[in-house]
């Protein structure tokens, strides 16, 4: 059983994955600046992170459960169900094929928090260049994308593998570059981090089992029970969000705490 001390900050850590994964300011790099705040690092950490992903990742199954049933229910008679099957894997190809091959670089030499300010502070300027392009919305419902728009969002996920730059920010924006409505390049997104987080944990765990204990173990389904909890509230929350006031706060977010990371080092 692991101490107190650590399960709290198993339990802090998952509500800073929860709030984050889908909001665009980066999960991961604010996972690797809370780790480094609460000195819980190392190779368990580093996996920690990885693996408490799937927790926000079910947390979008949950909310969107009723439509992941029907397309798993009618796959095999349905030609909407396999369109949307065709989507995701469509966008998830590019940034597996690139985290595949450049696993180890990423995880040795991105993952600290130098890259992480760089990456917020760039995303935050891009966020606000986006905010003040007149970009004309052609796709209002995910059902009604193509190919194309899927394989530009997979690409722009491909940004995301760098810790600060945000996987719901960065496919957001290649959505709506593309003629995607802000609610439609949001559930898309949402969509995508299911196969996309779920294959990150499952690589993580296939390439680090050797470090897992029964308390390691314990640590990480606390970690999953409170990403699933606070990942409810952020997907609850972040297209009403984005409609309403869009990117700008989260940028200037992004490139206030950014600058003072690099204050800090």
């Amino acid at each position: 059983m692991p101490d107190l001390i650590l399960i709290v900050k198993a339990v802090v850590l998952g509500l800073v994955e929860g709030l984050t994964e889908f909001l665009p300011v980066s999960s991961t790099g604010h996972l690797i600046l809370a780790g480094e705040a609460l000195k819980f690092e190392g190779r368990f950490a580093a996996l920690f992170d990885v693996v408490i992903q799937a927790g926000a990742m079910l947390a979008v199954v949950w909310i969107y459960r009723a439509r992941f049933f029907k397309v798993a229910s009618t796959l095999h008679r349905d030609a909407g169900s396999r369109k949307f099957m065709l989507l995701l894997i469509v966008a998830f190809v590019p940034a597996a094929v690139v985290g595949l091959l450049g696993h180890g670089f990423i995880k040795e030499r991105l993952f600290n928090s130098q890259v992480v300010a760089a990456s917020l502070i760039a995303g935050g300027v891009v966020m606000l260049i986006v905010e003040r392009l007149r970009l004309k919305e052609k796709v209002f419902d995910v059902d009604n994308m193509n190919w194309k728009d899927a394989l530009r969002i997979g690409l722009f996920q491909c940004f995301s593998l760098v810790p600060g730059v945000s996987r719901s920010g960065a496919t957001i924006i290649g959505g709506m570059l593309g003629g995607l409505d802000r609610k439609t390049a949001a559930e898309f997104s949402f969509f995508l981090a299911v196969p996309t987080l779920t294959a990150a944990a499952l690589y993580d765990l296939y390439k680090n089992w050797s470090v897992l204990t029964m308390e390691n173990s314990l640590l990480i389904l606390i970690g999953l029970v409170s990403s699933f909890i606070f990942g409810l509230l952020a997907v609850a929350t972040l297209i009403r969000l984005l409609v309403q006031v869009g990117f700008t706060p989260f940028a200037f977010y992004r490139i206030i705490l950014g600058a003072i990371i690099l204050w800090a080092v």
